[in-house]
């Protein structure tokens, strides 16, 4: 079994990308069972990492894990397996396994342009969370420390329509390259895709007056025009006042305080995964680990 193949490796990998997994631990152990108290793997959608033992149990165990993850569900959850009854193996032991869910980051961040002002919008948003998907179509347009941040993967564009096809649902788009074609190719790609929390495009009014004509020549109506934000940072298209904003004066143009505005105009749009009231495992729950039944009810 190679390294990347351990439960360990998969959800130090998962949890510095962001992405949604279940980390499941077998907490008791009475009778036979294929592994001991201690054993664990990591469930995502579509890959296993590690195992329990094999069998019935595990299968049930990874459909568990599996449906909360599909539900979005939070949290910890204790699943009993008696090997024998619930799971059908000729083990006859009894085991509970501690279902522990990561929903992922709440917010996807697709950011084009590995600019100036891109550069300081990555290490704006390191510490709020976000899972950051950062494109560029330049040969080594990324820096050094992008390898070492986490929840943030670098890509390469070869053709945008490509590019954007890739995005998650609901991923919040800002478009910052260093030409001004491939940004107008990229914001009729994510308008046509119709499925964006946000799209923000970097420049000024006159830009976005430019680009406004010619994505309508190109098909986009006043309904999808008039959710891209441009110029950024200066909260368009949202709920705040922006009465008192004079745009004739450009204010702050420096990358840092440009990133700063279009980060702070992100905030609000974005969403952070709800907790429930309870945390941890119920008391009802916790009951069985600390007097395991002799004979379990999938027994009888």
């Amino acid at each position: 079994m190679n390294a990347a193949d351990t439960w360990h490796a998969a959800l130090h990998r998962l949890q510095r990308e962001g992405l949604p997994h279940v980390l499941a631990t077998q907490v008791t152990s009475a009778g036979s069972t294929p592994r001991e108290p201690g054993a664990r793997m990591v469930i995502t959608a579509d890959a296993v990492f590690d195992t329990l033992g094999g069998g019935t149990f595990e299968w049930q165990t990874i459909a568990a894990a599996r449906e909360k993850l599909a539900a979005g569900e939070a949290g910890m959850s204790l699943e009993a397996f008696s090997l024998g009854g619930r799971s059908g193996q000729c083990c006859g032991g009894f085991v509970n396994v501690l279902l522990e869910v990561f929903p992922g980051s709440g917010t996807t961040l697709a950011l084009f342009g590995a600019g100036h002002v891109g550069r300081n919008v990555v290490q704006l948003a390191a510490p709020l969370g976000w899972r950051m998907l950062w494109f560029d179509s330049r040969e080594g347009a990324f820096p050094s420390w992008a390898g070492e941040q986490p929840r943030l993967s670098c890509h390469a564009v070869v053709e945008v329509k490509s590019a954007v096809a890739t995005l998650p649902s609901g991923a919040h788009a800002l478009v910052m390259t260093h030409d001004h074609s491939e940004d107008r190719a990229l914001v009729s790609a994510l308008l046509a895709r119709g499925n964006c929390a946000s799209l923000g495009l970097i420049g000024s009014q006159s830009k976005w007056a430019s680009f406004r004509a010619w994505l309508s020549r190109e098909g986009h109506d006043e309904a999808a025009l008039a959710k891209v934000r441009c110029p950024l940072g200066m909260a368009s298209g949202s709920n705040v006042d922006k009465s008192n904003i004079d745009k004739t004066k450009g204010g702050d143009k420096t990358p840092y305080a440009i990133a700063l505005a279009t980060v702070a105009e992100l905030l609000p749009l974005a969403t952070t995964p709800v907790r429930g009231e309870q945390r941890g495992l119920s008391r009802e729950a916790l009951k069985p680990l600390f007097s395991t039944p002799s004979v379990h009810p999938d027994d009888t």
